[in-house]
């Protein structure tokens, strides 16, 4: 798998123009093109078309080119992914798949990319995202995770997620007796454990308040602490909140040095293990801190 920085993810609908061009020039890892919930349905066609000029005109620099396409169970998939492909394909990184509630409808993508690459003589695979939005998709996300070769990440989708499990958000009116601790706790560590199981990077879905960015870096810090990479933004100013709290900090990267160096001074005098400031790091202890060194160095703070 292609290895990525996914620190923030940029939603941008594709039947703005302007809105992409903005996207542009900001410092997100990834944008991705909406063609599906941000497009009303008379302009899906022509986000299309806006889509694939916008791949092709605009400077996108290092980020990482993104469309989110409509789903499987849509009379606009398969078009999305043949003009789309077809028109920039050599532009284009990554898919995003909404709403699959099985392998099948990773698979569908999957044979139609490896089609059309074929086809067109792309010298680059495009990979896959698959949005973790449905009760069935969370029921087999270890199944998802783990059923192409092309899938990249999951994205844990919070508002096609409650709607499809039934959630009920005005019940408790009394403070009281609302839910107590992260309502998402769980969908978020089934999806993250899926994810590492399987080498796929994990993402946090969109935070929808977007005046509250104490709220969005709390919910951010959760996922991260979890084991995520990174988090949608709905709004170009939870950008800098993401990259911040997805990018190691001076002391994580220091303390991470210190550890895996103590760590192979170890093994080089013949020692499973080491101990460092009252902390004893092997073999299991050091994959963590190899993991915030690498993030460190995919963020230019090494």
């Amino acid at each position: 798998m292609t290895l990525r920085l996914r620190r923030s993810e940029l939603s941008t609908p594709a039947s703005s123009p302007k809105m992409m061009e903005k996207a542009m020039t900001s410092a997100a890892d990834m944008v991705f093109l909406d063609l599906e919930d941000a497009v009303a349905p008379a302009q899906k066609e022509a986000a299309r078309k806006n889509a694939v000029q916008a791949l092709r005109e605009l400077d996108w620099g290092k980020k990482i080119r993104a469309v989110r396409v409509n789903g499987a169970d849509t009379h606009w998939a398969h078009d999305d992914v043949i003009e789309v492909v077809e028109g920039a394909g050599e532009f284009l990184d990554i898919i995003i798949v909404p709403k699959p509630k099985a392998p099948r409808d990773i698979w569908f993508f999957d044979t139609l990319l490896t089609q059309l690459e074929t086809k067109l003589k792309l010298k680059k695979q495009i990979g896959l995202e698959a949005l973790i939005e449905e009760s069935a998709a969370l029921a087999r996300v270890e199944e998802i995770a783990a059923c192409c070769p092309r899938l990249e990440a999951l994205i844990l989708g919070f508002g096609d997620l409650s709607a499809s499990q039934g959630m009920r958000f005005g019940v408790a009116t009394d403070p009281a007796n609302r839910y107590p601790g992260d309502i998402w706790h769980h969908a978020r560590v089934r999806m993250i454990t899926a994810c590492r199981a399987n080498g796929l990077d994990a993402i946090d879905g969109p935070f929808g308040n977007y005046k509250d960015p104490e709220g969005y870096r709390r919910d951010a810090t959760w996922a991260a602490t979890l084991g995520a990479v990174g988090k949608w933004a709905i709004h170009p100013s939870q950008i800098e909140l993401a990259n911040d709290v997805f990018a190691p900090t001076a002391h994580e990267i220091e303390n991470a040095r210190k550890m895996s160096d103590a760590y192979q001074t170890a093994i080089k005098e013949g020692a499973g293990a080491a101990g460092s400031g009252g902390m004893l790091v092997d073999a299991v202890a050091v994959r963590i801190f190899e993991n915030v060194l690498e993030r460190a160095r995919l963020t230019g703070r090494a």
